[in-house]
């Protein structure tokens, strides 16, 4: 290779050139500070302070192990963790719950109302569902599930079909009627006053009515649960207010019995007050957050099942309303008038 390929060349025409170029590597530091502060001196660069240099945020995992920081928590349960070596229901773990025989009413105090409730109330809740549990197919809940069945579609589609149908008309009733019923007990009003009351503002009374039962001819399922309520509570208030405003309908109407939703709801509100594990204050907001509509819908999910089930087993083919239990109205609305 020619001489002016080589190091010294280069540098050398650079210097010829008018650059600055060190002696060796290790000087050109020292060069460049000499050249930035002549060019400082002649004001050909002007000097300004330097902005705060940004703190580095502190690494979330290393500081969190330390115990330094904690994370807001977007959820908050105070029913069950699984995090330790056993699930827990409301601090009782998963074994404790077999060893005491709990069974599902005690299972559902601790999860709907963070209480070991006694065992007559335990015993109360699991009636509650078995009494609701199913009520033929001809009910509306039934019908639609055991429809959806029929065309094809799988459980969870038949069961919330199925559901969809609680509310005010069938089965949603129970909240409504502890409510009324556990409100006229407290304001002091006599059965009588308040059946006139709600007649003079054209209300229906929760829980009162039904199409084929009467005094003559009464439920079984309310006699069952007015029973045990009569004998395991210490107070049936608000079940003998029901009772005593059931003697004044039905004379005026036989079938005007306290029906099943309007017992449940009498005696669980009964249950709730007398038990010995709420406040006054607390078993009115538990009847409030809709507790009784669970217990109607927890009850019937297990006959909402059972008929999804029956129609495969008995395989049903697609439903089709027959055309004679249809009325219909060729006419426009505004004909014949």
């Amino acid at each position: 290779r020619g001489k002016t390929e080589t190091a010294a060349a280069k540098n050398a025409a650079m210097k010829e050139a008018g650059m600055i170029v060190p002696d060796s590597f290790d000087k050109l530091p020292e060069a460049i500070a000499n050249l930035y502060t002549k060019m400082v001196e002649e004001g050909d660069i002007v000097e300004e302070p330097e902005g705060e240099t940004p703190a580095v945020p502190m690494d979330y995992t290393w500081a969190k192990k330390l115990g330094m920081i904690r994370k807001p928590a977007n959820f908050i349960s105070s029913i069950s963790d699984d995090r330790g070596e056993e699930l827990t229901y409301c601090g009782v773990s998963i074994s404790e719950v077999f060893d005491q025989s709990l069974g599902l009413g005690g299972v559902l105090s601790l999860l709907w109302f963070r209480r070991q409730l006694p065992p007559a109330c335990c015993k109360f809740i699991e009636m509650i569902l078995m009494v609701t549990a199913d009520h033929g197919p001809a009910v509306s809940g039934a019908h639609n599930t055991i429809v959806t069945a029929r065309a094809g579609k799988d459980l969870i589609s038949a069961l919330c079909s199925g559901l969809l149908t609680i509310g005010p008309r069938f089965g949603g009733a129970l909240d409504e009627a502890a409510a009324m019923f556990s409100q006229a007990f407290d304001s002091g009003v006599s059965p009588k006053d308040f059946v006139d009351n709600m007649k003079k503002t054209n209300k229906l009374i929760m829980g009162i009515g039904h199409r084929i039962k009467s005094l003559a001819n009464p439920d079984m399922r309310v006699e069952i649960i007015k029973n045990f309520a009569k004998q395991n509570f210490k107070d049936t208030s608000i079940l003998d207010f029901a009772l005593a405003v059931e003697q004044i309908t039905t004379k005026k109407r036989a079938n005007l019995i306290l029906n099943v939703d309007g017992c449940i709801a009498c005696c669980f509100s009964d249950m709730l007050r007398s038990c010995g594990a709420f406040s006054k204050q607390e078993a009115d907001d538990l009847g409030s957050f809709g507790c009784l509509n669970g217990l109607f819908i927890l009850g019937r999910t297990i006959g909402f099942v059972g008929h999804h089930i029956d129609q495969l087993r008995l395989k049903q083919p697609l439903y089709r309303h027959p055309w004679d239990d249809i009325t219909y109205i060729e006419k426009l609305a505004a004909e014949g008038k």
